[in-house]
């Protein structure tokens, strides 16, 4: 049986939620059956960095250098920010 969802069920699916780690958010959004977590959020709550967007920038870089393909792998979705818009 297949069921079928309407595009505000689709919408609201989609939502940005929240999950906690080590007491840190970690923002995620539910696309199909996968979810998808901010890679920021990961950083900020494993390295405790104070500006995990430039250690994530850093990381990138080193691994670019190191000859890691990573952009295959990687989607930018857009998640709700603290400030209510999503980025």
């Amino acid at each position: 049986m297949q069921i079928s969802m309407t595009e505000e069920e689709k919408e609201q699916n989609e939502d940005t939620h929240i999950a906690i780690f080590n007491g840190k958010a970690i923002r995620r959004k539910l696309v199909g059956d996968k979810w998808f977590f901010s890679i920021i959020d990961i950083i900020a709550a494993l390295t405790e960095s104070t500006i995990p967007r430039r250690y994530w920038s850093d990381l990138k870089i080193n691994l670019k250098e190191e000859g890691f393909q990573l952009y295959d792998k990687i989607v930018q979705l857009k998640l709700k920010s603290v400030d209510g818009k999503e980025y």
